[in-house]
This record gives structure tokens, sequence and C-alpha cells, in this order.
């Protein structure tokens, strides 16, 4: 049988070392030799001796995701094999957090992360409620983060002399020592009179950067 779907980038390799890897820019390959976690309904393929449970995130996240209706809904995969992971066709990415590291991320964009690293759901200080009551999910520790982004990312320097403004529907992650506030770029008048559809962005000061994907979010569908 001869077709361009048996070329060798698109080819399932045989296992190295436990861990991700791209499988190509759609989806992440994890070698699983004890565990991992990763957004439920992530996964697409397994091969091996896996077992696939919903993951207890804590009383403390887990009302924090009730109240807010954001955050993460885990999974671990446990055992000996191989797992593919990913959602709706997004780009994906490795991030390697050195143990000093924090990273902030949206938790849509989160696809699966070693178990080494330490999870938290977090407020956007400055957000409250006019800012959607942005939560967003703080990693730290040693280990990988696989993402997802709507597009081609866009990785934007943040200085302490050039604060950058970003869409909260577009924001993918940020490094986590940043400052963030609510900036409102409508005055109340052109609020009331319809306005641009951008009245609130989420604003970062400090050293660091910022990863805006081109995308913004779709709106939750509605429940029936």
């Amino acid at each position: 049988m001869r077709s361009d779907l048996f070329k060798t980038e698109y080819q399932a390799q045989a296992p190295a070392a436990a861990g991700m890897t791209l499988q190509h820019s759609k989806a992440i390959k994890y070698v699983v030799n004890g565990e991992c976690h990763a957004r439920q309904g992530a996964m697409v393929a397994f091969r091996g001796s896996l077992q696939f449970e919903v993951k207890s995130q804590g009383v403390g996240n887990f009302l924090k995701r009730a109240v807010t209706g954001e955050g993460l809904a885990l999974m671990a995969v446990r055992g000996q094999g191989e797992v593919w992971f990913a959602h709706n066709a997004q780009s994906c990415f490795i991030v390697d957090l050195e143990a000093q590291d924090a990273l902030t991320i949206n938790g849509r964009n989160v696809l699966c992360f070693d178990p080494s690293l330490s999870y938290e759901i977090k407020m956007v200080s400055g957000a409250g409620m006019t800012g959607g009551g942005l939560f967003n999910c703080l990693f730290s520790g040693q280990g990988k983060i696989g993402l997802v982004c709507d597009g081609e990312p866009i990785v934007i320097p943040v200085s302490s002399q050039a604060p950058v403004y970003v869409d909260t529907d577009a924001v993918v992650g940020w490094s986590s020592h940043l400052n963030t506030s609510i900036n409102r770029s409508q005055s109340l008048k052109s609020m009331l009179r319809g306005g641009s559809g951008e009245a609130f962005q989420l604003m970062l000061q400090g050293d660091g950067f910022v990863i805006v994907q081109p995308s913004e979010a779709p709106p939750p569908a509605e429940k029936k």
C-alpha cells in the first residue's frame, strides 16, 4: 500500500525514554512509566498497560472550579505504555520548567504535565468580577508541561518600562512573578453606547514574558 499518509513524520516511533515529546505540531506523545497528568478527554490513542482515572484536585481547587466554572479538569494516567494527547487539532508545545521556575497558564491551554509539578488555581490579582473573575493555573517545580494554542503563539517580552496589555480571551500564559491588573480601555459612556468590544484587558508589568494566541476563545455553549 502506498500513500503520503505513511510518511516517516506521521509514524509512531518505538518508545525511548519516559516522558513527553512532540509527536508532531498537533499532538504530544507521553511514554508513561508510573504516572502522568492530563486534561480530561485529551487522550486520542494509547498502547500498553495504562489506566485512566479522574484526578482529585483537593478541596480548595475543587471549590474554586465549582464557583468560577474555570480551572482544569484533570485525569491521571497510570501504568506502563504510551499515550497520545491532542485537543481540537490545536498547535502543541512543550515547556520545560526548572526548579526555580513558575508559570501561570490559562486552564484551557493545558494539555498534559509531569506529576513532579505542583498545580494550583489562582485568581488573577486585580481582576475581581469586573474582569470576569480570571482564574488561572499556577505551575511550579521541575518538569514538563504540554500546552495547546489556537494557532501560532505570540511571545511578547514584558519589562518594567513597557507593560503589555492583552485580551483576556486570547492570553495563554505568563511569567508568574509579573504583576497583573485589569485595564479598562473604554469609558462608561462608550460602553453604554455599545463600545468597540474591547472594554477590558489584562495588564502585565515587571520583567518576563506573556504568551498570546492569535484567537479569542469561543463563548461557552448555552446549557439546554
